[in-house]
């Protein structure tokens, strides 16, 4: 990806094995940039880390009424198809008067080991609702219904498409064309680091401002704050770096590298994307600029998986290390 800097480094022994670039932002909420590498204006597809835009007209058109702050977490979840989210998500579609049936995520084999033996050993297979981003799709269902819009929720000219794409071209203020459809058959609008980090930043400031649009942004943040194992799941970086900030960070992961972060307390929105789509990057990169926020120990164990902690092999030895790149994060936001 052009233009784009070393960010994260994975050595063994003495040598640097790899190398991880790509593009970070961190900007306030008055639009101010503090820090960024790369080249932020590079254009990008956010893929699951924008789902609190997403799910902003669910919230903002009142439909969310209703509901919990579980649900709403869950509107912006990329979960692990655990027992706990399954049995969230049914309850959620029979409370809407929705099934399985409806939902046009498709099915997924859970990432949860405890739900993919339990459907195993009862020779079940796995269903649309263990989809990560089933509780997404419960979201634009319920917008669906309070819209009176027909089935196909995913189409790009249905109104809940619609709304989300004018949601998320105000929020990141950028409008570039086209769209890209995402594991989950919803659409994808291809945006810029620099404009998502714009978004978090407008997520971390809304506390205190008026108007339907800001209510939404703090409901969405307060629920993934406060419903961690719901947006993720056990072992998953964005459950743990919630839980190890104490709630003062949202943070969302998508595919192909993508993270970001919304930090109310200090009015910073994040964003970053790593060039050759490496998970473990994106997540020592997110560490690194949590640590440099003051939101996160790097003594944490949730830090030290990601970031600074030893690489161990088979046999326990340690091998390696992961670190940021000299000249990434080195200096206190």
């Amino acid at each position: 990806m052009s233009g784009a800097c070393d960010l994260v480094e994975v050595w063994r022994g003495d040598m640097v094995e790899s190398r991880h670039a790509g593009h970070a932002v961190v900007m306030d909420a008055g639009g101010a940039v503090i820090a960024e590498w790369g080249a932020p204006d590079a254009p990008i597809y956010p893929r699951s880390s924008c789902k609190m835009l997403q799910a902003l007209p669910l919230v903002e058109s009142g439909a969310a009424a209703g509901l919990d702050d579980a649900r709403l977490a869950l509107a912006c979840a990329s979960h692990q198809g655990a027992r706990l989210h399954v049995d969230a998500v049914s309850a959620w579609l029979a409370d809407i008067g929705r099934t399985e049936a409806d939902l046009r995520c498709g099915a997924q084999e859970p990432s949860d080991y405890a739900e993919r033996d339990s459907l195993i050993l009862g020779a079940a297979r796995p269903c649309q609702i263990h989809n990560n981003c089933s509780g997404k799709h419960t979201g634009f269902l319920t917008l669906a219904r309070h819209l009176r819009a027909g089935p196909e929720y995913v189409e790009i000219d249905h109104p809940v498409q619609r709304a989300a794409r004018a949601a998320f071209d105000e929020v990141t203020d950028l409008s570039l064309p086209g769209h890209a459809i995402d594991g989950c058959s919803a659409p994808n609008f291809p945006t810029t680091t620099r404009a998502l980090a714009r978004a978090m930043a407008a997520f971390a400031g809304a506390e205190g401002r008026s108007g339907a649009r800001a209510q939404a942004m703090v409901r969405l943040t307060r629920a993934m704050r406060a419903h961690p194992d719901l947006v993720a799941g056990e072992g998953r970086a964005c459950t743990e770096f919630m839980r190890a900030t104490s709630g003062r960070a949202a943070v969302k992961t998508g595919a192909e590298g993508v993270f970001v972060a919304i930090l109310p307390e200090r009015g910073l929105g994040i964003a970053l994307k790593i060039a050759d789509g490496a998970t473990r990057a994106a997540e020592a990169a997110m560490a690194g600029l949590l640590i440099r926020a003051g939101v996160l120990d790097p003594a944490h164990p949730a830090a030290l998986r990601r970031l600074g902690g030893p690489m161990r092999n088979w046999r326990g030895f340690e091998v390696g290390a992961v670190r940021l790149a000299p000249g990434f994060a080195d200096r206190p936001l």
